[in-house]
């Protein structure tokens, strides 16, 4: 499959900069993925679109602040990292600005309390660096990071927690499961005496959202691996959904990568608690063996996001969908509005 087959044009303005006040007074389109049917609601009618029996699956995942600027020791030009993976012993995989000159054996220096050494390059350009300090790092890190917003987003965050979920428990992640930022704790308590099952796992976005696709051909791409971990309590309920033939509800399609990594995993069988990493690479053809329905938001042109949607309801009705919310002017990307693929 060609990647351009799954390009639309997308309007610079419909893609929002900042959160609205209220997290729930997003808009949501409803999208049957069997006949294609679209419906227009805001985010608090989700209650009205979930069923007792069904169990709702949110990632639990907390961004840290990632996005550190500094400078190089040798020469005081400016530069930038953003980590993304925890290697352990002060170790950090991470993007870095300049790419071309910031090489293995360069120096940053971020203010008086905090310094890096580069020690290698990646593949895919990413670099490991070692850090140097006097403290608690996660304390410096609060100091001196900034949230790492999506390169699309221009504006200031004035409120960090508007780019955390309000369940979020686990740090970890470079970028937040957006689907996520949609709830507030009063809606989910809505949602519990509805008779909905509300279950948490963790997955920490790294690189796979930072990286374009860079392949004419879907089947070419190479996900980056990112870790997850599901508890017995969570599979315990997802066990007894799917012997009861409840719908099993991804929030984000974080949530749902983790799901079907655990169904791959554990196939035809009880799913069992596990943590590891994951480069489940989900698009058209994928047959899904843990997800019934989805709440995600509206993602890139060309993306992986795009291609797993499509996946779930079929290229063509996402695509309308699509279409129909830049008709309907719907807000797109993180801070944007909804869809529930049912």
């Amino acid at each position: 499959m060609n990647v351009d087959l799954y390009d639309f044009d997308l309007p610079e303005s419909l893609i929002a900069q900042t959160p609205l006040k209220e997290r729930t007074a997003s808009r949501l389109l409803t999208l049957n993925k069997q006949t294609g049917a679209i419906a227009h609601h805001t985010f608090k009618d989700i209650v009205d679109q979930l069923q007792p029996g069904d169990t709702l699956v949110l990632n639990d995942t907390r961004v840290i602040p990632a996005r550190l600027f500094g400078t190089k020791e040798d020469t005081g030009a400016k530069a930038e990292v953003l980590l993304l993976k925890n290697l352990g012993e002060d170790r950090w995989e991470a993007l870095v600005k300049p790419g071309k000159k910031l090489k293995p054996g360069t120096s940053i220096l971020f203010g008086d309390e905090l310094k890096a050494v580069i020690e290698d390059e990646g593949d895919m350009g990413e670099r490991v660096l070692k850090f140097y300090y006097k403290g608690i790092f996660q304390e410096i890190l609060d100091r001196l990071g900034q949230m790492p917003l999506p390169p699309y987003i221009k504006e200031k965050l004035d409120d960090r927690e508007r780019y955390q979920t309000v369940y979020s428990r686990h740090e970890g992640s470079a970028a937040a499961p957006t689907a996520g930022l949609h709830f507030t704790k009063e809606l989910l308590e809505e949602i519990g005496r509805k008779g909905v099952t509300i279950a948490y796992l963790t997955l920490h976005v790294g690189l796979g959202t930072f990286r374009p696709m860079s392949v004419d051909r879907v089947e070419d791409h190479v996900m980056h691996a990112e870790y997850y971990s599901v508890s017995q309590e969570t599979v315990d309920l997802l066990n007894v959904a799917r012997s009861r033939g409840g719908r099993i509800i991804a929030v984000g399609t974080t949530s749902c990568r983790t799901l079907e990594t655990l169904g791959t995993r554990f196939a035809g069988g009880q799913l069992e608690a596990c943590s590891g990493w994951t480069d489940i690479f989900i698009y058209p053809g994928y047959e899904f063996k843990v997800v019934d329905a989805l709440i995600t938001n509206f993602h890139l042109p060309k993306s992986t996001l795009v291609m797993l949607v499509s996946a779930l309801a079929g290229r063509e009705h996402i695509l309308h969908a699509y279409e129909e919310a830049i008709k309907e002017k719907y807000r797109f990307f993180s801070f944007g509005d909804a869809m529930f693929i049912y």
